[in-house]
């Protein structure tokens, strides 16, 4: 019977984590992001975010995005600095027309810092990117 369902891969729809200038409170923070760098319409995007090591564990947060255009972006949420000590994962779901697609992206502990910055698809801004 697990032969027969059909799992697609995803493609072109990443995760990145990217600083920005908090205007209001002058500050560097860090912010997740989704990215549809595809052709398509995302649907019903469900997101499920968990910071995580051996012996500590974040409750889990949750988001919902109703439609996530062709070849844009949203914001998923902020991370605080003791986060990022943690390895940091992203359950996500989403439709395609009438097809459902699952995916996890996990941002391993530590490996969001300045040094790890690089050119983000359609964003004008540097970001760490799990694909």
């Amino acid at each position: 019977m697990k032969k027969d369902i059909d799992i697609p891969e995803v493609k072109d729809v990443y995760v990145v984590v990217v600083q920005e200038k908090h205007i209001e409170y002058k500050t560097q923070d860090w912010n997740a992001y989704i990215i549809n760098n595809t052709d398509k319409d995302l649907e019903t995007v469900l997101i499920v975010s968990q910071g995580y090591t051996d012996k500590k564990m974040t409750p889990p947060m949750r988001h919902t995005i109703s439609k996530l255009p062709a070849r844009s972006y949203a914001k998923i949420e902020y991370l605080q600095e003791k986060v990022l000590e943690l390895n940091n994962s992203f359950k996500i779901t989403f439709f395609e027309g009438n097809q459902m697609f699952d995916k996890t992206y996990v941002f391993r502990k530590n490996t969001i810092n300045e040094k790890a910055l690089q050119a983000v698809p359609l964003m004008q801004l540097k970001g760490v990117l799990v694909k």
